[in-house]
């Protein structure tokens, strides 16, 4: 497995990184998907472990459905892998190319989740941190996107965003990353939508299903190191 990079944030990746927040301020972390569940299918486990890791969430401000297994690549669902690295423990790193984010842990072990992409989400790339954590987030639209889709202008900042909901883009929580003291608008955060995990998808940053994100919420503190390559 491929070691995380260790050195820090190189110039083309801090050129990529920066030239493109104008992009990620376009994109602002929304969804707009063409596919639909049926796009993919594998063969489900039967293991009860899984069904209940992916159960219905009726405890959750917003109750969460229970995932249709067969509609995400069993690669994809949450588990501990075998993770050699010299990143400390605590540290969360994306895997852009292989959809994959993992949260090191002790003893050469790391939790893995599957993840979805958009243009944000391949954009952006160094080392950063965890600098706010927000359960049931608003989502607010940047300037740019209500010009692109002016449906969107009711979610205006001024307008107050969207409220906290199941059909939020930003779904049950959000990871909001920033780099040297500022807000890189790249997030990590849920979504209903849990058969675009493993997909490259028209917009958005990194998506997990609503119940990873929320097994990762409880185990990455504000201020934790995240490095996305």
């Amino acid at each position: 497995m491929r070691n995380a990079p260790s050195n820090i944030l190189s110039r083309r990746g801090f050129i990529t990184g920066s030239a493109s927040l104008a992009g990620l301020a376009v994109t602002g972390c929304t969804t707009t998907l063409e596919l639909s569940p049926e796009a993919e299918t594998s063969a489900p486990s039967l293991n009860p472990t899984y069904q209940l890791m992916y159960g219905p969430m009726p405890q959750e401000r917003f109750p969460i459905p229970a995932v249709k297994l067969d509609k995400v690549p069993e690669r994809f669902w949450r588990r501990q892998v075998d993770y050699p690295t010299t990143e400390s423990v605590g540290t969360v790193v994306v895997d852009t190319s292989r959809f994959f984010l993992f949260l090191v842990q002790e003893g050469g072990k790391a939790m893995r989740y599957g993840v979805g992409l958009g243009r944000a989400g391949f954009e952006w790339a160094g080392r950063a941190e965890i600098a706010w954590k927000q359960a049931w987030p608003k989502w607010t639209p940047p300037a740019e996107m209500i010009q692109r889709e002016p449906d969107l202008a009711k979610w205006s900042a001024e307008n107050g965003g969207m409220p906290p909901g199941l059909s939020n883009p930003l779904g049950a929580r959000a990871l909001y990353i920033f780099q040297n003291g500022a807000d890189t608008l790249y997030r990590v955060h849920g979504s209903p939508e849990y058969w675009s995990i493993g997909k490259a998808v028209s917009s958005g940053c990194v998506r997990l299903m609503n119940q990873d994100i929320i097994d990762l919420y409880g185990r990455v503190p504000k201020g934790s190191p995240i490095i996305v390559t």
